[in-house]
């Protein structure tokens, strides 16, 4: 049929991924709220909520998904935390956040690295941090 419409339907997953890239709070929350997604899955991406909210470097999405119970010790699936991604991508108030909630600075990826080891000399803020 000509001019019939069609809808295409995403997993809520992908749907809540794009949200979080996105920086979409408000949507966020409410697939949260309404039970619509697991929050410490792993993604085909090979990282969880967390992980994905803390590569957009967006501070208040990190509090929403922790505030709403995700683990800021969760590993990805190359035994990144959060932290980790933080640290590696110059994010040092992300950084100091999940410190202050008692990140480990000792947990190491599969390759054998702290989130120190993962800081450019350039990241100031965190080379202080840490």
């Amino acid at each position: 049929r000509l001019g019939a419409s069609r809808s295409v339907r995403f997993p809520n997953d992908v749907v809540f991924q794009d949200h979080i890239k996105q920086g979409d709070l408000e949507q966020v929350g409410r697939f949260i709220r309404a039970r619509k997604v697991t929050l410490d899955t792993i993604y085909p991406s090979g990282m969880a909520a967390l992980h994905e909210a803390v590569l957009t470097g967006n501070l208040d999405c990190v509090k929403l998904l922790v505030k709403y119970g995700a683990d800021i010790h969760q590993r990805d699936e190359n035994g990144w935390t959060p932290l980790h991604m933080a640290c590696s991508d110059g994010y040092a108030d992300i950084a100091r956040y999940l410190l202050s909630l008692g990140a480990s600075l000792e947990a190491t990826t599969d390759d054998g690295e702290k989130p120190s080891d993962l800081i450019d000399p350039e990241y100031e803020d965190l080379v202080q941090l840490l």
